[in-house]
């Protein structure tokens, strides 16, 4: 009788609230955070669930846990959106001797999805670190580490005439940023020439005959992200039956997105006053760091999570000063001269994502419940 109830209960105040396919969360998620900027070694993106079934309740969280799960299936929540993945490496058998064993059964049994926004949020632009850079008033703020093999270019040819409305369709879908610039693109006029057969309806020329026609070859680049997204508006609006487009992979670093931040202080400080008001902005019960030189700090950078590995890009930058987290004594021992290294611990370097992803899926969904997890702490504690 007493589940039966509880059952009802449930299906009457999950009647009562905005129900959502999870594949249309799925599909915002991954244009804010898309899962080719993720590293290799990481698996972001949809560790458990059907992308078909109703979601009707969010809980936000920074791992996820057997007490987030349980604070899931209190709350009403059969999505929980974590920073780190539930799942890293691959899985070869499910019993309780793997770590994951009962939050895995737990989330199966309930019927509870399980996403991952780690690396591929981390890397977008305007990321976690930005935040981080944010609270300590960092400005001019740039990628440490951006990436190669992200960028591709589209070349397309249309009748002269047609090129203001091709080249306004690709700017839209995305194409043609460059830094700060948009609406980059560079033109050549020239001359195509096609034979139409009898099964065409040609736009012009005619069945049969060799045309020639005036036209201009439009160049863009983009994010190969949205290559397919580019690829149907630019068919959507060429006036050709057929279109005609290539496509280039390039090696050029794409400074939108990469591992790390680093910007200029408002101020140059003193060492001793910075870490102190590092440890105020991110409310930190301790910091572990190198022994402070004697210089100003005029210049920081920042990696949330475990980033000894952009050491050295800090130091090729001339940054006066690094905060992340995960850091071991050789990091220390072996930090450049006149680096400031400084561990702020992982939990607390990584502790606004949460806040951070309500607020993106709250503008997003304003009428759907997104909750964040209050049950989760810092597994580190400090006497």
């Amino acid at each position: 009788m007493y589940v039966g109830f509880m059952m009802l209960i449930q299906y009457l105040w999950t009647d009562k609230k905005q129900v959502m396919k999870l594949k249309e969360i799925i599909s915002v998620l991954e244009a804010w955070a898309p899962l080719s900027f993720q590293e290799e070694w990481d698996n972001s993106g949809l560790i458990i669930g059907d992308p078909q079934m109703d979601i009707s309740g969010i809980l936000v969280s920074l791992d996820t846990t057997n007490q987030v799960l349980e604070e899931a299936l209190t709350r009403q929540c059969n999505l929980i959106i974590s920073h780190h993945p539930l799942i890293f490496k691959g899985i070869t058998k499910i019993t309780p001797a793997l770590p994951e064993y009962y939050a895995i059964q737990s989330a199966i049994k309930n019927n509870i999805a399980i996403l991952a926004l780690h690396t591929n949020l981390d890397n977008r632009n305007d990321s976690l670190n930005h935040l981080l850079g944010d609270k300590i008033g960092l400005k001019q703020i740039k990628i440490l580490q951006p990436k190669r093999g992200y960028l591709k270019k589209l070349i397309t040819f249309c009748p002269s005439d047609h090129a203001d409305k091709v080249r306004e369709a690709l700017f839209s879908a995305g194409a043609g940023q460059i830094g700060n610039y948009d609406c980059c693109s560079f033109n050549t006029p020239g001359t195509g020439s096609f034979r139409a057969s009898e099964e065409t309806n040609p736009f012009v020329g005619e069945r049969n005959s060799i045309h020639v026609e005036e036209e201009i070859r439009i160049e863009v680049i983009f994010p190969k992200y949205i290559e397919q997204r580019l690829i149907e508006a630019l068919i959507r609006c060429h006036p050709y039956e057929e279109v005609a487009y290539d496509i280039y992979l390039l090696d050029n670093l794409f400074h939108q997105v990469g591992a790390g931040i680093y910007g200029n202080l408002p101020e140059p400080m003193n060492p001793e006053k910075f870490l102190q008001m590092v440890k105020t902005a991110y409310d930190l019960d301790l910091i572990r760091h190198t022994k402070p030189g004697n210089e100003l700090i005029k210049t920081a950078a920042i990696c949330s999570g475990a980033g000894a590995f952009l050491i050295r890009n800090v130091h090729q930058n001339g940054i006066d000063a690094y905060l992340t987290s995960d850091l071991k004594y050789h990091d220390f021992q072996g930090a450049p001269d006149g680096l400031l290294l400084a561990d702020i611990g992982h939990f607390e370097s990584e502790q606004f994502v949460k806040e951070m992803l309500k607020e993106f899926l709250i503008e997003k969904f304003p009428n759907f419940a997104v909750l964040i997890s209050e049950r989760e702490s810092n597994p580190i504690k400090y006497f």
